[in-house]
Formats: C-alpha cells, structure tokens, sequence
C-alpha cells in the first residue's frame, strides 16, 4: 500500500511539474511577443536587448531556448538571472516570477528602474496596481494578460493596438 501510495504522489508531482512548465514555456513564448508589439525608444535599441528573470529559474531556462540564435533588429537577445531585487540592473524588460512579492518590492524596483526604457511584466494579483506593465493571471483556467499603458508611458514606453486589442489582454 506504501509504495501504490509513493507512485500516486510522484505521478502527480511530475504531472504537476510537467503542467508548470508547460505554462512556463507559454509565459516566456508571450513575454518574447511582447517585444514586437511595444515602441521602444532609440535608447534601448542600443547594444543587446537583454530581458532580466528575479527568482523564476523555468522561466529563464525557456527563454533562453527559445532565444538561440534570434535577435531583435541588430541586438542579441540575453538573458540575465537575478536572485533578488537588489541584484537588479538595467534590463530592456524584467520579468518578476510570482515567487517574489512584487507588491512588496515596487517601490525598490520603481526607484531602481527610474528614467529608464523597462518593460515590468509581473505574475502576481494586484501587480499593475503596483506599477507592472503586463502582469500574467489565470482566469477561468486560461493563461491571460493584464495590460497597463499607463504604467508603461511612465518609463516612455507605448503599447501598440494590436497588443492592447489581443484576445486574452485585459486592459487595465
């Protein structure tokens, strides 16, 4: 009875494992999309485009798979890791897993991000409250995206309307 128990949890653990990162893989497909659809200005078209992970190793991992080779324009896409809020440095985007408290830290991130191009994308309730640009939520079981323009234009970004017009957005 033990061992029929072991095999039913770890079926369930690698079932759920597996689930995650399928939605990881989506996460980071989205997040590289994104690129596309917002105006950069002219200063973070210079050098490489970096995109900056806090405490989402399956998030960077996708991304960097799914980065080889690719540029956006003239620029190498890299991507960095970082474990806390204060390892933090410039990055065109910076993507917070919600395994930090996004909420918590804004202020910090906000004041680290000031007169810079940085696009937040967040995966917590509330984050666009907080200054996220586009912050992932699960509605209704589905993978959707809340879109804040008014955040962005605070760091001189702007959305364009095929983004904002996207199905699964919810504009806030």
């Amino acid at each position: 009875m033990k061992k029929l128990l072991v095999i039913v949890l770890v079926i369930i653990n690698v079932t759920a494992s597996a689930q995650d990162a399928e939605i990881a893989k989506y996460k980071a497909m989205f997040t590289l999309n994104f690129i596309r659809y917002v105006g950069w200005p002219e200063a973070a078209k210079e050098g490489d485009f970096v995109i900056g992970v806090v405490k989402e190793s399956s998030i960077s991992e996708q991304l960097r798979s799914q980065t080889v080779g690719k540029k956006f324009g003239a620029q190498n896409i890299v991507i960095k890791e970082f474990k806390t809020v204060d390892e933090i440095s410039y990055c065109q985007i910076i993507y917070f897993s919600e395994k930090l408290n996004f909420s918590k830290n804004a202020l910090v991130v906000m004041a680290k991000l000031s007169n810079k191009n940085a696009l937040i994308i967040t995966e917590a309730e509330n984050a666009i409250d907080n200054g996220s640009m586009i912050n992932f939520v699960v509605r209704d079981s589905k993978l959707k995206f809340e879109i804040s323009a008014a955040n962005a234009d605070k760091f001189g970004l702007k959305f364009s309307n095929a983004l904002l017009s996207l199905s699964n957005a919810i504009v806030k």
